[in-house]
């Protein structure tokens, strides 16, 4: 059945890309040429996503439509997906920064829109990624216009993750999938979904949601990370004793390698825990983390990261963008908590990474259907969004670009 939306809205969308930014009343025009750069291809991709889901044939899913961008696939037209999926949160999210950064309403309007039809993710308890798809629409909206039905559904989305954690292990479940496999399979990129639970916290004043946030954490720091201080992607878990039972690197070259994005996971993850405790042991962790990754000996004089540090046809393997992207975001913040000797070296770094990625990986103006940046890799074991534009990519480089912003004005 073909796909039909509302026609005005594709004409405001062509007629908004066409002015790109045309400033509204109370807004401000971007003075920073990234920023302008990434309003663009955004825009882009907004219209690259109605004319996808003007013309194109494509029977819906259980009702689920998919209208959220995450990449581009072999033959370079745009992927689409359901809110189910745990990237269909992350355009949202730059619409919403470039709202916060502008006060354009034209991004406002375009955040509520790619917003929500995420409400129905509220109940989904199959899923532990809650928190990149609530945090970074519902969480971001409520932040900046304070509607308490954001706020509603930010605090059942929590109450629904927590039903995945189980006190015997002291984790919260990531997969069901491969259950052959896995008892209970906790990943490090579960780290970043904590922060929805501390914001739980602080908002209702209910104690179990920083309670289990903070065990995840610990019980990650001690299974999760090797005598190097690198990270395994997957634990395994024996749920009804809460041993371990094996550990695997799931998306990295081996059990025992080095999956770049799983360490700038870890990285964001457990800075981002430090901010919310002031823990002193999450801190150390964080500086451990970024130890290892500014040290690795195969990182590459850009600072832009093979897929997988221990990749063995390096330097002849695809980089991961967004390995970088999430990396440059978490080391900006981790600045603002640590001596200023580390500081200093953390921001260099960051600033080293984020130039490299504004010249060698942005997308060409008006190119990969409007996303920001270009050669993630998503799973190259499984041969899956090799060397694409990815949106998480765009959505931490967006968020260390503002992050950074406000660096400078320090």
């Amino acid at each position: 059945m073909k796909r039909m939306i509302n026609i005005a809205l594709l004409s405001v969308s062509v007629l908004l890309f066409t002015a790109c930014f045309q400033t509204t009343p109370g807004s401000k025009k971007p003075d920073d040429p990234n920023l302008v750069r990434a309003g663009e291809q955004l825009n882009l991709l907004i219209q690259s996503i109605d004319n996808k889901l003007n013309t194109e044939d494509e029977p819906e899913k259980g009702g689920d439509l998919s209208m959220f961008p995450r990449s581009l696939n072999m033959g370079g037209q745009l992927k689409l997906v359901p809110s189910k999926d745990w990237c269909s949160g992350f355009f949202a999210g730059c619409l919403w920064e470039m709202y916060g950064s502008t006060g354009d309403k034209h991004w406002r309007e375009s955040a509520i829109r790619f917003t929500e039809p995420l409400e129905d993710q509220k109940l989904n308890g199959k899923t532990h990624d809650m928190g990149f798809k609530m945090m970074n629409t519902f969480g971001k909206g409520y932040e900046l216009t304070g509607d308490k039905n954001y706020r509603d559904i930010l605090v059942q989305s929590a109450k629904t993750l927590i039903t995945r954690y189980n006190e015997k292990i002291g984790c919260i479940r990531s997969w069901d999938h491969n259950q052959d496999k896995w008892q209970f399979p906790v990943i490090i990129d579960n780290m970043m979904n904590l922060e929805l639970l501390f914001w739980a916290s602080k908002e209702t004043g209910d104690s179990v949601y920083y309670n289990i946030a903070v065990t995840h954490a610990l019980t990650t720091m001690k299974n999760h990370f090797r005598s190097d201080n690198s990270c395994y992607h997957v634990v395994d878990y024996d749920a009804a004793t809460g041993a371990v039972v094996k550990k695997n690197t799931h998306q990295g070259f081996s059990d025992e390698s080095a999956w770049s994005r799983g360490q700038a996971w870890a990285l964001y993850g457990y800075t981002m825990v430090y901010r919310e405790t002031k823990n002193p042991v999450f801190l150390t962790q964080a500086e451990k983390v970024a130890q290892y990754i500014l040290a690795q000996p195969n990182m590459p004089v850009d600072l832009v990261p093979y897929w997988d540090f221990d990749a063995p046809e390096i330097p002849n393997e695809p980089r991961d963008v967004s390995a970088a992207a999430i990396a440059t975001s978490a080391l900006y913040e981790l600045s603002l908590f640590v001596s200023d000797s580390l500081r200093t070296g953390y921001l260099k770094a960051a600033d080293q990474m984020f130039k490299n990625l504004s010249t060698s990986y942005l997308s060409a103006p008006g190119a990969n259907n409007g996303f920001i940046l270009g050669h993630s890799t998503g799973s190259k074991p499984h041969n899956s969004e090799i060397d694409v534009p990815i949106i998480y990519a765009d959505y931490y480089y967006l968020e260390a670009l503002l992050r950074k912003m406000k660096s400078d004005r320090m």
